[in-house]
C-alpha cells in the first residue's frame, strides 16, 4: 500500500521575491487621505517613506494650503499629490523616466487632479533653467532625488537647489531630502535651514523669505 505523502511546507519567499512586490503607497493626509498610489516597486524612484512624508507635512503645516507644489524628482508623484490633498492649489511634476511619468499621470487621474497638475517629462537639471511656471506663488519646492545624486553630482545638486531658491517667489518653501552622505552644511546659507533626521533620510526645509532677510542683513 502506498504511503500518504506529507504535504510540502511552503518555503519562505526569498529576499529577491519579497522585494519584487511593490510597497503599498498611499496619500496619508487631507481630503484624499487613504487613496492608493501606483508604484512599480523599482527602488530607483525610492518614494519617501510614509512616516517621513507625514513628518515633513506636519512641519509645513498650514503653509501648504493655497501654495503651488513643484516636485523636481517626482517619481510616483506622491509628494505633489500629498500637497494637493492638503490644500495646494496646483502642481508641476518633473520626471525624466517616461514609463514612470505615465504612472504619475495615472496617479493624478486617480484623484481627479488632471486640471491642476502638469507633468514635465525631462531632465530636472534642465528644467530648473527653463522653468516657466505662471503661478505667482508661493511655491513649495520638493527636491527628493535618488540619494546617489548627492554623491555623484554633489556640486550640480547644490547649484540646482540654489537655482530654485532664486526662482521661487516670496513666501516659498524649499524642501530637500537626502541621506547622511550629504553634508547639509553645504546648502546655501546652511544656518538658515531646519534639518531633521528620519533615518535613513535627512530633511532640510527653509523659507525663501528667511534666506533673503539674512542676505539683506
Amino acid at each position: 500500500m502506498a504511503r500518504n505523502k506529507s504535504p510540502k511546507r511552503a518555503q519562505p519567499a526569498s529576499p529577491q521575491a519579497r522585494s519584487a512586490t511593490p510597497p503599498t503607497l498611499r496619500i496619508i493626509g487631507g481630503k484624499f487621505r487613504g487613496s492608493k498610489l501606483e508604484h512599480h516597486g523599482d527602488m530607483v524612484t525610492r518614494p519617501m517613506k510614509d512616516r517621513t512624508r507625514e513628518a515633513v507635512f506636519n512641519l509645513l503645516g498650514p503653509k501648504i494650503k493655497g501654495a503651488f507644489a513643484v516636485d523636481l524628482f517626482a517619481g510616483t508623484g506622491a509628494l505633489a499629490l500629498e500637497a494637493i490633498s492638503r490644500g495646494a492649489e496646483g502642481a508641476v511634476l518633473c520626471e525624466r523616466h517616461f514609463p514612470t511619468a505615465k504612472i504619475i499621470d495615472r496617479n493624478i487621474a486617480a484623484i481627479g487632479a488632471e486640471a491642476i497638475c502638469e507633468v514635465v517629462r525631462g531632465d530636472t537639471f534642465r528644467f530648473s533653467r527653463l522653468a516657466d511656471i505662471e503661478n505667482p506663488g508661493p511655491w513649495v519646492v520638493f527636491c527628493s532625488p535618488p540619494y546617489d545624486l548627492f554623491v555623484e553630482q554633489r556640486d550640480g545638486m547644490i547649484h540646482l537647489i540654489d537655482s530654485w531658491i532664486e526662482l521661487s517667489p516670496p513666501g516659498s518653501l524649499i524642501v530637500v531630502e537626502s541621506d547622511s552622505r550629504f553634508d547639509c552644511d553645504l546648502l546655501p546659507d546652511a544656518a538658515a535651514w531646519d534639518v531633521r533626521r528620519y533615518m535613513p533620510a535627512q530633511i532640510a526645509i527653509v523659507g525663501v523669505d528667511e534666506l533673503n532677510d539674512r542676505v539683506e542683513s
